[in-house]
């Protein structure tokens, strides 16, 4: 049985990822200070963040129509989907209207959409562990059924240098966005099991919010023997202190790295980081 896996832009997946055909990546579109930057290999993550700086609002996003999707899932007897959280974009639902439509053409193909319940790093994973099973020849049920759980079990976390995008959409209530703006905190922000953004602590710097980012995967015994993803946006040095403090306190058997996309940089704006395992 043939498969491929289809995910929206905000999975930042891996070079080699990339070049694997399995993999099919359906783009966001991306509205800032006037320009328009569709979230596929065109993207330039430069003249994005400049927009962002040179704007008094939050730039916006379009998911893919389910038009877009229905042609993605064409050419394969299975087909997986990795969306955004639900609660983040209407990435999913656009996902799950053109499941609906390709059941009605092609009833015979099998065709699953997951919520990540988070982004970036955390559908990474997701699509790394479709790949895994279905490669394995892991029926099409059985695979819906194991990466839903991995889904449940995993964790999302992320330190930002900067919280305007977050504060300009609205992502973070009046209150902590007149807090964090006067006294200058970083927020380490976390995901909920449904897919909500909620905060986990703060702290005066983004090293010390990444210290105890760090501190709290180390003591979460379920991280051990799994992998751990990072992605960043424009901070490659910043991923790698991530990486050797992780190395330093956990036990992880993989550790990877990959640079944010068009809709990751929209959330996590110059300098922030994102991990899920």
């Amino acid at each position: 049985m043939s498969f491929k896996i289809v995910v929206d832009s905000c999975c930042d997946l891996t070079p080699a990822m990339l070049k694997d055909p399995a993999f099919v990546k359906v783009p966001l579109t991306i509205y800032s200070n006037g320009s328009t930057f569709v979230d596929d290999e065109t993207f330039d993550q430069a003249d994005l963040l400049w927009s962002m700086r040179q704007s008094e609002d939050a730039p916006s996003t379009a998911c893919p129509s389910p038009q877009a999707y229905l042609d993605a899932f064409r050419g394969a007897d299975d087909v997986y989907v990795v969306t955004l959280s639900a609660l983040l974009s209407g990435s999913h639902n656009s996902a799950e209207q053109a499941r609906l439509l390709l059941e009605e053409e092609d009833p015979e193909v099998n065709v699953h959409v997951f919520n990540s319940c988070s982004a970036a790093s955390g559908e990474l994973l997701v699509a790394m562990a479709i790949h895994r099973l279905a490669s394995a020849g892991m029926p099409f049920k059985r695979v819906v059924t194991e990466v839903e759980q991995f889904i449940y079990q995993m964790q999302t976390m992320f330190v930002l240098e900067s919280l305007e995008n977050l504060r300009k959409n609205g992502r973070l209530t009046k209150l902590q966005a007149v807090i964090t703006g006067a006294l200058k905190i970083k927020l380490f922000m976390g995901a909920t099991p449904e897919g909500e953004i909620c905060k986990l602590g703060q702290a005066l710097t983004v090293k010390q919010a990444l210290t105890k980012m760090v501190d709290r995967i180390a003591a979460d015994a379920s991280h051990v023997g799994r992998t751990l993803a990072i992605c960043h946006c424009n901070c490659l040095e910043r991923a790698f202190q991530v990486k050797a403090m992780v190395e330093a306190k956990c036990k992880f058997a993989h550790i990877l790295i990959t640079e944010a996309g068009g809709i990751t940089s929209v959330y996590a704006y110059d300098g922030g980081v994102v991990v899920a395992y």
